[in-house]
């Protein structure tokens, strides 16, 4: 079987947490990879709304509790340890039926033995969870249900109002938020990057991407200039939510992976690139 590769193309990637895993992976792939990150997490100054659902957890006040990201349940962990024991609250956890999205917050429910009433099936967007308990709680409306979500940066609206039409009475649980770099150097060079036509492929891996690079575009009065000249890049997105973010932003994405997972983003990307390029170029 021939390796997918990237036959020497630009690859952009605007990767934080795993830069440089990602960078590996685009030159594994044969490609040259340039790295801008887009997005920082940013931890809630005030806790309270996260001590608060630990409170009523402990309490039994809440029926369900879906967990969104592995990153977030970590953060929630050490808010909740400065204030009561980490074990109280595994325990409170376990008296409670549990969702995971998808398979992050899945593995650290598991580091922490906590029992999975659901999870998710790819590609873990919204729509899969909320199908899921349809599909589990068929017998048993949520009409009623006590449910809390923890968020992620940013408020996932379409799943919070598909739990309230449903009838649920929903309880967000901030832990971050997401920001811009503190160094957007590298984005503005991305932009200036892409508009130049120096890069061939584009990497969307989280919705949040898309839109910090659009707002830098913004700042710089070059987003049409950046619109323009993605409809002669390869924009590869991890899956639909970031796809659309990106219809948001009136860009088309030239390949979704098979699973959105970042290894088959870029082997996909890789198998596929040149051969989109030279299609969108002729």
């Amino acid at each position: 079987m021939t390796t997918p590769t990237f036959n020497d193309l630009h690859v952009l990637a605007l990767e934080t947490r795993r830069a440089k895993e990602t960078a590996s992976l685009i030159t594994t792939y044969g490609g040259r990879p340039t790295i801008a990150p887009a997005l920082r997490e940013v931890p809630l100054e005030s806790n309270a709304e996260a001590l608060k659902f630990a409170s009523a957890l402990s309490r039994e006040e809440f029926d369900l509790v879906i967990f969104l990201t592995g990153v977030g349940l970590r953060a929630l962990l050490k808010v909740v340890e400065k204030n009561k024991t980490k074990k109280d609250f595994i325990e409170a956890l376990t008296r409670t039926k549990v969702v995971s999205r998808g398979p992050k917050p899945l593995a650290v429910l598991r580091e922490l033995h906590v029992p999975i009433w659901a999870t998710a099936p790819e590609p873990n967007t919204w729509r899969e969870l909320l199908d899921l308990l349809d599909l589990k709680v068929k017998d048993q409306p949520l009409r009623g249900a006590r449910v809390a979500v923890q968020e992620y940066g940013v408020s996932n609206h379409d799943l919070l109002q598909g739990l309230q039409t449903r009838g649920a009475k929903v309880t967000t649980v901030p832990v971050y938020r997401w920001e811009l770099p503190e160094n957007i150097a590298p984005l503005k060079d991305a932009v200036t990057n892409i508009i130049a036509g120096n890069i061939d492929v584009v990497l969307f891996t989280t919705s949040v991407q898309v839109v910090h690079l659009c707002k830098i575009a913004a700042q710089m009065k070059q987003e049409a200039n950046l619109r323009t000249a993605l409809t002669q890049t390869i924009i590869a997105s991890i899956g639909p939510t970031t796809t659309e973010a990106l219809e948001r932003h009136h860009l088309k994405p030239d390949l979704e992976p098979s699973h959105p997972k970042l290894g088959s983003l870029i082997r996909e990307a890789a198998e596929s690139s040149t051969r989109l390029l030279r299609t969108k170029k002729s």
